[in-house]
């Protein structure tokens, strides 16, 4: 349900706060949609393009080469109110526009057509004027990539076409209706609508390709044609009961970072959003983990969408196969291992603003768990491998029994080179579930009781060097009273010893939380705000326990923080002013919330 309505909060410096913001996607791109109308980010035509609307990370500033931020913003030019919800079991969003004069509804969707994903993207905006007489403002102003091309304007026919590099665009919209002035790099107008008036505007865009020019009519019947697809996808997982629609909105937020020409999963939709105002730690999460599609992956078993599961499973497995153990992928295949830092201001002046990750060339030994904790669960669920992958798989099995001894740079991919503590349990539970493939004949056997002696080595390593009796719990690396939260984990994945997990989630309740919400690891309060996907996975380890009492409370304390916005969620939260922050939507904060979700409704 929408909340109550109130008046938008773009400031002076064309900043609106994150949970403004709603998440639009088909498959392949994803826009974001801020609550006064405007688009403000949208890569086009992937998700890793470089960005056709850029003022989320620029806002009103004028750049050093004269140039303003993309947008699409479509806003009543009288003071107004807004409230705004996704339809249901759906990803196309409602914005309901309210001033003293009159109310109108703004529908919005990144179109699909019946055999799915389009061939192009396809934005489509429909405004409906449902009471009295209102007026709206409309900008059209393309993005200048950081002064990389400069795009222009022009008419083919009756179409007015814009030029952004090598992507070709159309603007549709009824000329008859709506007077715009077109520039060089923008378009722009006011008009008018009475209850009962309708107004669609559409853009079609596509990069170095020929266009397909539809009719304005058909872009706005592909709207609601989006919202049936969504629903009949949805249905197969919603009951009715609340917990169950509070999945369902993960899932959603879950498949739009799905990008369908490969079957690899983005980590977010966004680059750059910073971890805390002003900081420095703002990265490009537009790139494939392997930690993120593993965990999605087995989301999508256990919610019985096996057609994403089995294209996001041969896509990773694929890669593993030509590359090895890598940390992440790009969308369409492959290492991109570059780093470039893109003059742009930043979302509220937070810099660098990046392109590419450098985790990319790091070493992870959670990389083995992950992969390993995927194909488990595929298997559990009846499913099989073929010979190909049971190869690859077994050469990652031997590469671990190898390397669990070395440092690595941790589950959160840090510059320090230490023996995580996390590092080793993933190494543990790689192990343990290669024991158990093989014991069900998914994998050779070979190797079965080398995989079985080495993980041994590792329970005994962790228990003997990781445990800090004084401070009651696993430690972040050996012999340090420093704590990390991703080790609540450890009950997710099987890990021994219920008496010595209970403590150390005690101890990260004291140490790391804040509110209902929990910081990373030791020393991050001044840094950047709390992980959301931590509190989550609190949340899923104290249920797997048998505290469901102590699990239900902190996941209602969880819900209650992050009501607002319309159920996209971000990578982090401020504790002390509960804005949000972080690149969104975040792939594992949704994850982890359908996770928690799911665990409490099978209680």
């Amino acid at each position: 349900m929408p909340h109550t309505p109130l008046p938008p909060r773009r400031d002076d410096d064309g900043f609106v706060p994150l949970d403004a913001y709603g998440a639009l996607g088909e498959g392949r791109s994803v826009a974001l949609s801020a609550e006064d109308g405007g688009i403000d980010w949208w890569c086009v035509p992937n998700m890793d393009s470089p960005p056709l609307f850029d003022r989320l990370l620029i806002g009103s500033a004028e750049l050093p080469d004269g140039t303003y931020a993309g947008h699409f913003t479509i806003t009543p030019t009288d003071p107004f109110r807004v409230s705004r919800t996704y339809r249901d079991h759906s990803n196309v969003l409602e914005t309901r526009f309210i001033t003293d004069g009159g109310e109108a509804v703004l529908t919005e969707s990144l179109n699909s057509g019946t055999a799915g994903r389009m061939p192009w993207a396809e934005l489509g905006r429909r405004l409906d004027c449902v009471r009295g007489r209102m007026g709206f403002q409309l900008t059209l102003r393309l993005g200048h990539r950081a002064g990389r091309c400069s795009p222009y304007l022009s008419h083919a026919g009756k179409h007015c076409l814009f030029h952004v590099g090598e992507v070709l665009g159309v603007f549709l919209y009824d000329s008859d209706a709506t007077d715009l002035a077109v520039q060089d790099d923008k378009t722009e107008g006011r008009f008018e609508m009475t209850e009962g008036q309708r107004h669609t505007f559409g853009i079609v865009a596509g990069a170095a390709e020929p266009l397909v020019v539809p009719k304005l009519e058909a872009v706005d019947s592909r709207i609601d044609l989006s919202d049936k697809e969504w629903r009949d996808w949805a249905v197969l997982f919603h009951d009715g009961q609340d917990l169950s629609s509070f999945m369902l909105r993960q899932a959603l937020a879950l498949k739009i970072l799905l990008y369908s020409p490969s079957g690899a999963i983005a980590a977010a939709a966004t680059s750059s959003l910073p971890e805390r105002i002003g900081g420095d730690k703002n990265y490009d999460y537009r790139y494939a983990w392997v930690r993120d599609a593993g965990h999605t992956i087995v989301s999508f078993l256990d919610l019985g969408a096996d057609a994403e599961a089995k294209a996001a499973m041969t896509w990773l497995l694929n890669q593993l196969a030509a590359h090895g153990s890598q940390v992440c992928f790009s969308l369409d295949g492959g290492v991109y291992k570059n780093l470039e830092e893109v003059p742009l201001p930043g979302y509220r002046g937070s810099r660098p603003v990046l392109l590419g990750n450098q985790a990319a060339g790091q070493h992870q030994h959670g990389t083995y768990g992950d992969i390993f904790e995927t194909v488990g669960a595929f298997t559990r669920q009846g499913h099989v491998i073929d010979a190909g992958s049971a190869e690859t798989l077994s050469h990652l099995a031997d590469e671990c029994a190898d390397m669990w001894r070395q440092p690595d740079s941790g589950i959160w991919e840090l510059p320090q080179i230490e023996h995580y503590t996390m590092s080793k349990i993933n190494c543990w539970q790689a192990l343990s579930r290669a024991v158990e493939m093989a014991d069900h004949g998914h994998l050779p056997t070979t190797c079965r009781d080398r995989w079985d002696r080495e993980r041994l080595r590792i329970a005994d390593w962790i228990q003997t060097r990781c445990w800090n009796e004084k401070l009651g719990a696993y430690t972040m690396v050996p012999d340090s009273d420093k704590l990390d939260a991703s080790v609540a984990l450890a009950v997710r994945f099987g890990f021994d010893g219920k008496d010595r997990l209970e403590r150390t989630l005690d101890a990260i309740d004291r140490h790391l939380g804040a509110g209902p919400f929990h910081y990373r690891y030791s020393g991050m309060e001044e840094e950047e705000g709390c992980f959301l996907a931590c509190s989550f996975w609190m949340v899923d380890a104290r249920l797997r326990l048998g505290q469901k009492d102590r699990a239900r409370k902190a996941f209602d304390a969880l819900r209650a923080g992050l009501d607002r916005g319309v159920g996209t969620l971000p990578e982090m939260v401020d504790p002390k002013d509960g804005s949000w922050l972080g690149n969104m939507p975040q792939g594992l904060t949704h994850l982890a919330a359908l996770q928690a979700a799911a665990g409490l409704l099978r209680a």
